[in-house]
């Protein structure tokens, strides 16, 4: 049994990308021959390579069976480490192509729904045609995955709403205000009224989302303040492809961040109930690094903020 350290100098000595693409392969096809199919390559070469990196680490990573190969604990274990390695090639083999095709750098950005809908969908189609050589890498996270990323040094910008925990060496800066807002489709009967209390609001379907969210919370708030609960519509889902067609097909509410929903309401496709009380929410904006910025980041983070 050899030490951590030890299996880091064999792995750092003797392994081989190739080796993470082979393990990857089996344990999502399950099989040696469509391993060697989907990698284009040799069944005897992936049974010859899976020897050696289990003889390598001294560790049985799959269990053969007579329909194929599943993964075994140990094996269970490493998938999400190797999928993490793996999508770091993936984006180091996107930042050597963009330098060589004469690009001016890269920018890893991560953002959250929010920041896309209310801020990206706007501003980075008009960055790119600006500045064609900077290539913007764009990833959809949320809360404690942000910073997740930033703590393992996977990211450059952070697209989102004021977090409650800034991370050290980094700081926010809002961009656009929000606020939450009761939405319907054209023709609800609620659509063009005016200051309307929740105890009418109450007497409609709501479409809601899944508890946990922050939206839901406020929901769930008011409706405790009211005599009898609202209606829920049954499907309750986090997507929003989903939650749009709900409320552009049925006569439904939601209670969504104005930012959230902003291409479906500059486009007319849903609208806004007159509320009698404003709801407030943390502005969207950047978390960015105090020091050590970039060149591309620090361009894409000032187009940002025009």
């Amino acid at each position: 049994m050899h030490s951590a350290s030890a299996l880091i100098q064999r792995l750092l000595v003797r392994g081989k990308f190739r080796h993470l693409q082979v393990l990857l392969q089996l344990a999502e096809l399950g099989s040696v021959q469509r391993t060697a199919d989907a990698i284009g390559t040799t069944q005897s070469s992936v049974t010859q390579t899976l020897a050696y990196i289990e003889g390598l680490l001294e560790v049985q990573l799959f269990d053969r069976h007579a329909r194929g190969v599943r993964p075994t604990p140990a094996c269970s274990d490493l998938l999400p480490v190797l999928r993490q390695l793996m999508a770091g090639v993936a984006d180091a083999a996107e930042i050597i192509s963009a330098r060589q095709h004469q690009g001016e750098g890269t920018v890893r950005l991560v953002a959250s729904v929010a920041a896309i809908n209310g801020l990206l969908l706007e501003k980075l189609p008009e960055f790119g045609l600006r500045h064609p050589t900077i290539q913007v890498q764009l990833r959809e996270l949320e809360g404690e995955d942000q910073l997740l990323a930033i703590g393992r040094g996977e990211v450059d910008l952070v697209a989102c709403r004021r977090p409650s925990v800034i991370p050290e060496g980094w700081e926010f800066r809002a961009l656009r205000e929000d606020r939450l807002a009761v939405l319907c489709r054209a023709d609800h009967p609620l659509a063009n009224a005016r200051k309307v209390g929740w105890k009418r609001l109450a007497e409609h379907t709501w479409a809601v989302l899944p508890a946990g969210y922050a939206v839901r919370t406020r929901f769930d708030t008011f409706a405790e303040q009211l005599p009898h609960a609202p209606r829920t519509f049954p499907v309750i889902t986090r997507s929003l492809p989903v939650l749009w067609k709900l409320l552009l097909t049925c006569d439904l509410l939601a209670l969504v961040p104005v930012t959230l929903a902003r291409p479906l309401l500059d486009a007319g496709d849903l609208t806004e109930v007159g509320l009698d009380a404003s709801m407030q929410m943390d502005p969207i904006g950047l978390l960015e690094p105090t020091a050590g910025m970039g060149d591309a980041a620090l361009r894409l983070g000032l187009h940002l903020g025009v």
